[in-house]
């Protein structure tokens, strides 16, 4: 069977990201800076502490410093793509997200924001995970997901449809949150838990948020993309159309950010384990305290 095709252009997420903290923009990291402190909320109610701790991607340094603030760690490896973070200690680690360097059960606990959505086998990433973490350590990471940038996508498509008459991927495709949590129970993860948080962002025209993507280095990476620049005219139609179906009555437009966060455990005897069918010692109307209600058998 051959292996599936790559779905992301990883050279170019590099250098993208890369130029992007080269040219730093103030602000720019306002959606990394706000899922940071969500997953630092969420580490602080966790009650134990975690020996060693991996910031995976953290090309800013936001989450090696969340991990270390947070008083649940002892030490915190910085795991990246490149060295070269200006004004920032170098990372412990240059690697791949995608192919860990990590020794099996070395690692009590693993965090990543907003990186882990541009890698191309993303069950296999999170195999590798599992399996770099110590029993009972814990993958804490936030993706983006289905329903970012939907007004976006819908307003270059329909721009370029009907400027072009056909239409090319212009915006990542991202996963829901359903597909997320089967990837960690497929992944081997106990106890999986994903929730979503949705963000709606405004600005003055559609031009200022791609200008903000841009700094982000989230600008599209697709490996199967258009070679060929849009148009002006594609552009200020698109700008029209978001305008007119995107926008609030003072003008500004709305882009929506979903962010999926995942946790999930390396399995191990002291978690809690589901009971066998057949084995409970309590009917369930007793413990609701209604009567109980016989079912008739159907069957010819």
């Amino acid at each position: 069977m051959s292996a599936q095709p790559d779905l992301f252009d990883r050279t170019l997420f590099r250098s993208r990201r890369l130029r992007a903290l080269m040219g730093a923009q103030p602000g720019a990291d306002f959606l990394l800076q706000t899922v940071t402190e969500d997953l630092q909320d969420r580490l602080m109610l966790i009650n134990r502490s975690f020996e060693m701790a991996v910031d995976l991607g953290g090309h800013t340094g936001l989450i090696a410093n969340a991990l270390r603030a947070s008083g649940k760690t002892g030490r915190v490896l910085r795991a990246d793509l490149f060295a070269a973070d200006p004004g920032l200690p170098p990372p412990h680690l240059v690697c791949d997200d995608a192919f860990l360097p990590f020794k099996e059960q070395s690692v009590d606990l693993i965090v990543s924001a907003l990186n882990l959505q541009f890698v191309n086998d993303l069950p296999g990433t999170l195999v590798q995970i599992r399996r770099a973490l110590k029993p009972d350590g814990l993958f804490l990471a936030t993706l983006a997901g289905a329903g970012t940038l939907s007004e976006l996508r819908d307003s270059l498509t329909r721009a370029e449809l009907e400027i072009r008459g056909g239409a090319d991927a212009r915006v990542l495709p991202f996963a829901d949150t359903r597909d997320l949590g089967s990837l960690l129970q497929r992944a081997g993860f106990a106890l999986p838990v994903t929730d979503v948080d949705t963000f709606t962002v405004r600005y003055d025209t559609l031009f200022a948020l791609m200008a903000d993507l841009k700094a982000m280095g989230a600008t599209t990476i697709l490996k199967d993309r258009s070679r060929t620049p849009l148009s002006r005219n594609v552009f200020l139609r698109a700008a029209e159309l978001y305008a007119e179906n995107y926008s609030d009555p003072d003008g500004r437009i709305r882009a929506t950010f979903s962010f999926v966060t995942l946790a999930g455990w390396a399995p191990h005897e002291s978690q809690q384990q589901p009971l066998r069918p057949g084995s409970a010692k309590t009917r369930l109307a007793e413990a609701l305290g209604v009567p109980e209600t016989q079912i008739p058998d159907t069957k010819p």
